[in-house]
C-alpha cells in the first residue's frame, strides 16, 4: 500500500501515546516509507481521535462541501458493480487543466502518485535531487527501492535555492533520475515563483524529469506564483502532482492525480494500483465544479492562519510567511517534547522537519481548533519581547 499524505507522524503519534492508544498489529503491516522516528497509523478509538484538536496533517478540517456528499452518496448504488459509470473523472479533470485525458493518471491520493514517478523513473540506481526540508515521501520511496536523494539545504530565509539545484543536476547529471519541487513547499509553506519554475527548468539538461507537486496550489495569493501546468502543455519533461485531499477535504477518500505528457503517463502507469473507488470518483468530479465551497475554504483558511500567527507573533514567535493551510512558527526548542506538551493537552501539532527541529508546524483547523492551539501555545512558552522573537 502506498503510503498516503495523511500518516499520523510525529505529533499524532506523541497525542496517540499520551491517551495510551498502541498501534493495531495488522495496520502495522501496511505501513511503509515512514519519516525518521514516526509511527505507522494506528487505529484510534473514535471518542480519542475525535477529542483531539488535528493540527498536525494539513487536512481541511470542515470536510467535503453538501454537494460532493450528495455526489458520493448518489454513487452507492455502484458499490457492487465493476464497470460503473464514473462521471468521466479523467475527462473532467482534463478538461479543468486544459490537457487531454491522455495527460492525466489517477492516484490513491498523490502521496500513491509520488511513489509511481519515483518507482518509473529511479530504479537502476538513479536519484532524486530535491531540498531539505520538504514533503519527504519521495526521498523515502528512493530508499525503498534502494537508491537514495541528493538533498539541498534551504536558504537562510526558508525558500529553496534554485541556483544550486541546477548546479547539482549538472554536476550529477548521469546520477539523476528526477527533480523534486514542492511548490509551495512542505513545510514551510514558501513558494517558488513562476520565474525561478522557468529559471530551474531552463537551467536543468535537456530531458531531465521534474516532479513539481502542487498539493498546496489553491491556497496561494502571491502573484509571484503560478501553476506549472502550461509546462507540460509545452511539451517539457514535467510531471504535477495534484491532490483532493486539501482544498476539497477528501483525504481519506484518497484521490489525487498526475498531469504530464502521454508517453510520460503511459510509463508510469504499469507501477499505478489504479484503485480509486465509484464514491470518491463521483465526489472528484463535483469537487472540481463546487468553485465556490474552494473559494470560502480558502478564504476561512487563510483568515485564520493570518488571525493566529498574528497572535503568535504579538507574544514574541516568528512565524515564516505561508501560503498554504498551515504554517510554520519558531520556538526556539526541539520539537520533539513539545510535540508531546501540546498532546498532553489534547492538540495534535506537526512532526518533526529535520533540520529545522526548532521550528513547529501547524495545520490550520477550526476558530475553535485554533482557539484551543493558541491557549496551549500561551501555556507552554512564555511571552517574548519582540527584540528577543526567534532567538
Amino acid at each position: 500500500m502506498s503510503v498516503s499524505r495523511r500518516s499520523f507522524v510525529g505529533g499524532l503519534a506523541a497525542a496517540l501515546g499520551y491517551l495510551g492508544i498502541h498501534p493495531d498489529t495488522d495496520v502495522l503491516a501496511q505501513a511503509r516509507n515512514q519519516a525518521p522516528g514516526a509511527s505507522p497509523r494506528p487505529s484510534v478509538p473514535m471518542n480519542d481521535y475525535d477529542a483531539m484538536a488535528h493540527l498536525s496533517s494539513n487536512e481541511n478540517c470542515w470536510g467535503p462541501p453538501d454537494s460532493v456528499m450528495k455526489a458520493m452518496n448518489s454513487a452507492w448504488k455502484y458499490a457492487n458493480r465493476y464497470g460503473y459509470p464514473d462521471g468521466n473523472l479523467v475527462g473532467e479533470i482534463a478538461k479543468h487543466h486544459g490537457v487531454k485525458p491522455e495527460n492525466i493518471l489517477l492516484g490513491a491520493g498523490s502521496g500513491e502518485i509520488l511513489d509511481v514517478v519515483g518507482t518509473t523513473f529511479l530504479l537502476g540506481g538513479k536519484k532524486v535531487l530535491g531540498v531539505e526540508p520538504t514533503y519527504s515521501t519521495v526521498y523515502q520511496h528512493a530508499t525503498s527501492i534502494k537508491t537514495s536523494a541528493i538533498k539541498l539545504p534551504l536558504n537562510k530565509d526558508y525558500t529553496q535555492n534554485i541556483a544550486s539545484m541546477i548546479k547539482a543536476a549538472n554536476d550529477h547529471a548521469s546520477e539523476i533520475g528526477l527533480v523534486y519541487l514542492c511548490n509551495p513547499n512542505n513545510p514551510t509553506g514558501l513558494i517558488v515563483t513562476k520565474d525561478e519554475v522557468k529559471q530551474l527548468l531552463d537551467g536543468l539538461p535537456k530531458g531531465m524529469p521534474v516532479l513539481i507537486d502542487e498539493a498546496y496550489h489553491h491556497f496561494v495569493e502571491d502573484p509571484r506564483y503560478a501553476t506549472s501546468v502550461p509546462y507540460v502543455i509545452e511539451g517539457r519533461p514535467v510531471i504535477i502532482a495534484r491532490t483532493f485531499s486539501k482544498i476539497a477535504a477528501l483525504a481519506g477518500m484518497r484521490l489525487g492525480y498526475a498531469i504530464a505528457s502521454a508517453e510520460t503517463i503511459q510509463k508510469m502507469r504499469p507501477y499505478s494500483m489504479g484503485s480509486i473507488n465509484a464514491l470518491v470518483k463521483w465526489g472528484g468530479v463535483t469537487a472540481l465544479k463546487d468553485t465556490a465551497s474552494q473559494a470560502d475554504v480558502k478564504k476561512k483558511t487563510l483568515d485564520l492562519r493570518k488571525k493566529t500567527t498574528g497572535e503568535l507573533q504579538a507574544y514574541g514567535y516568528e512565524c515564516i510567511p505561508s501560503e498554504t493551510n498551515f504554517f510554520m512558527v519558531e520556538i526556539g526548542r526541539e520539537i520533539q517534547p513539545v510535540i508531546q506538551e501540546f498532546a498532553q493537552k489534547k492538540v495534535a501539532v506537526g512532526r518533526p522537519f529535520p533540520p529545522m527541529t526548532k521550528h513547529m508546524r501547524v495545520s490550520v483547523g477550526t476558530a475553535d481548533e485554533m482557539d484551543r492551539f493558541t491557549k496551549a501555545f500561551k501555556e507552554i512558552f512564555p511571552a517574548k519581547t519582540r527584540t528577543t522573537a526567534g532567538v
